[in-house]
C-alpha cells in the first residue's frame, strides 16, 4: 500500500490579523484555509514580522482606542504608507478610511484609502441582512452586513468593486482592499483568496 502523503504546509506570505478586538479567529481560519501563514498581531514587533495585515470586523471605536493603547496606530499607518497590503472588513473598512462620518470626532484611523465612510450606515444590529452581491474580480458572493458602513465618496485613485442597495460596499486602492460586509462569516473563501493573490503579487515585486 502506498504511503499517504502529508498535506502541503502553508507557503508564501505571512498575513497578520489585527487581534485587539473583533472577528479575529474567523479571519485567521479563512486565511489558513487559503494555505498561507496566518498569525494574530497585537504588538509592534508582531506587525514587523508580517507581509500584510487584515483588520477585522468588530467595533471601530474600540479597535481605534486599543490600537493606540497597544502602540499599533502609528506603526500600522507607517507600514501602509510604505505599501503593506491590507484588507479591512466592516469596522476594518472604517479603519482604512481617510474620513469617517458619524464617528467620534477624535476617532483615529489607519487611513490609506482615499474615501469617506459612514459608520452604521445600513442601520443598527436589528437591521442586519444578507444578500448576493457581485464583486469585481471575485464573482457573486453571499454577503453579510451587520451594523455595516457604506462608502459615500471615493477619490480618483480608488476602484469601486461592488455595490449593495446602490451604495459602495467594496473598494480597492493600490495594495489595500476593503469591504462593508463580513466575508469571514460565510465560509466562502473567495474574498480572502482574492486578497491573498493581491499580497502574493505585492510581495513578489519586492523580491
Amino acid at each position: 500500500m502506498s504511503p499517504v502523503s502529508a498535506p502541503a504546509p502553508p507557503a508564501g506570505p505571512v498575513i497578520g490579523v489585527l487581534a485587539v478586538q473583533g472577528d479575529v479567529r474567523e479571519h485567521l481560519r479563512a486565511l489558513s484555509a487559503c494555505r498561507v501563514v496566518a498569525c494574530p498581531v497585537r504588538r509592534p514587533d508582531e506587525l514587523a514580522a508580517v507581509d500584510a495585515l487584515v483588520i477585522p470586523g468588530g467595533e471601530s471605536t474600540t479597535i481605534s482606542l486599543l490600537a493606540v493603547e497597544f502602540g499599533l496606530l502609528e506603526p500600522v499607518r507607517a507600514r501602509i504608507k510604505t505599501g503593506m497590503p491590507g484588507f479591512g472588513s466592516c469596522a476594518g473598512m472604517i479603519m482604512l478610511a481617510s474620513q469617517v462620518l458619524d464617528g467620534r470626532p477624535d476617532q483615529p484611523t489607519f487611513g490609506g484609502i482615499d474615501m469617506t465612510v459612514r459608520r452604521n450606515a445600513f442601520g443598527r444590529q436589528v437591521d442586519s441582512f444578507e444578500q448576493t452581491t457581485p464583486i469585481e474580480g471575485v464573482g457573486d458572493l453571499r454577503t453579510v452586513f451587520i451594523r455595516a458602513p457604506w462608502v459615500e465618496w471615493v477619490g480618483p485613485g480608488v476602484r469601486v468593486l461592488g455595490r449593495a442597495a446602490g451604495r459602495i460596499v467594496a473598494v480597492r486602492q493600490g495594495n489595500l482592499l476593503a469591504t462593508a460586509f463580513h466575508p469571514e462569516l460565510t465560509g466562502d473563501l473567495r474574498m480572502h483568496q482574492h486578497f491573498v493573490g493581491l499580497v502574493r503579487a505585492a510581495t513578489s515585486t519586492e523580491d
